[in-house]
């Protein structure tokens, strides 16, 4: 943020927030009655918070400002699912994906720009890592979505598995579930429909689930060490059995379960063989699984696996009796892979200045 640039509002804690009204002689209920205008009301502009006395809306406006995104890109896919790409402040874009399903319509976020792990078959990994989002960027991809919906939709899942990797955002990140989360004046989402995804980092994990009632997604995507090491590089600080051992040793509720997501990529993971080890490696853990088959991007070396294989995995999952789902591809025909989005942006934008670079 510029010196002379006004603090967006939805970035201050309630300690800070607690701070500012003391300090304006306001009583300290106002705080829940700004939030409940900025998360569950999803005001743009402080003029509109009716039951705060004018001066303080004057006040309001002149110190802070209502941060929102800039809808850089919208892509409309047949089978309904809409991938957005937004404009940060500084600059930056980052993507979010709506995907409508029978009975919940979900959102998947970012919490970061880019991203620094380099999965093998991610999007988003050949980008890199520019920065974490604050608290107030990861929530307001939820309320700027919202606001393109009718009045009879509702987003009513979270996923945050978007661009990036949560966990190394870990305070942004938390704060931005407690405001979805909260009843009296944020986004009143239930903990149980929020599904946080991380490639593995062990330390974050258990905290994670210490403080949150989240529900945990495991990037795993292999069941030896040797391929998750190839295939993602933070298999060399947090081994796989190191990941598994915290898994197994998490104090979950009873009948909760960890979602492993295992993207299926054609003659590398797709196996029979590997559908066993997979089998073994989860022997013990509250688990289900979520196989995806590879979505292929411009610049990966995978592709996706036949039907054939998908299925041969899932019976052998099957067999062993674990909780197994087939997650097909959305948006295909929209680059829904994230990173794909914004990769097109920058291919553009590139194409667009070179004529100029030429002379």
């Amino acid at each position: 943020m510029k010196a002379d640039e006004k603090p967006n509002i939805k970035e201050l804690s309630l300690t800070e927030f607690a701070a500012y009204l003391a300090a304006a002689k306001q009583p300290a209920y106002r705080a829940q009655q700004i939030r409940q205008w900025l998360f569950r009301e999803q005001a743009i502009d402080f003029a509109a918070m009716t039951n705060l006395p004018g001066e303080l809306r004057e006040q309001l406006d002149s110190t802070f400002t209502i941060g929102r995104l800039a809808i850089l890109r919208r892509h409309d896919s047949q089978d309904g699912t809409v991938k957005f790409l937004f404009g940060l402040g500084d600059g930056e874009s980052i993507e979010s994906v709506l995907i409508p399903e029978k009975h919940r319509l979900t959102l998947c976020i970012s919490t970061q720009v880019g991203c620094a792990y380099g999965c093998a078959f991610c999007a988003t990994a050949l980008l890199g890592f520019k920065r974490n989002l604050t608290c107030g960027e990861i929530v307001e991809q939820i309320l700027e979505a919202g606001r393109t919906l009718s009045d009879d939709r509702r987003i009513s899942n979270i996923v945050v598995m978007g661009m990036g990797e949560p966990l190394a955002n870990y305070a942004q990140t938390l704060r931005a579930i407690e405001i979805m989360v909260d009843a009296s004046w944020g986004l009143a989402i239930a903990p149980r429909k929020i599904t946080l995804s991380t490639v593995g980092l062990v330390p974050q994990i258990q905290k994670l689930m210490e403080e949150t009632n989240v529900t945990l997604a495991i990037s795993l995507h292999a069941a030896s060490e040797e391929l998750r090491g190839r295939l993602m590089p933070i298999n060399r600080k947090y081994s796989l059995d190191q990941l598994i051992d915290c898994c197994r040793n998490l104090p979950l509720p009873r009948r909760k379960r960890i979602t492993f997501e295992y993207v299926l990529l054609g003659g590398v993971n797709d196996s029979v063989a590997d559908a066993a080890a997979l089998c073994r490696l989860l022997r013990g853990v509250p688990s289900k699984v979520n196989l995806i088959p590879f979505n292929p991007h411009p610049g990966s070396e995978f592709h996706r696996p036949s039907d054939d294989a998908v299925k041969r995995f899932q019976q052998v999952l099957f067999d062993h009796k674990l909780q197994v789902n087939i997650r097909r591809p959305r948006g295909d025909d929209i680059a829904a892979a994230c990173g794909q989005l914004q990769g097109h942006l920058q291919r553009d934008l590139l194409a667009s200045v070179a004529p100029v670079a030429a002379n």
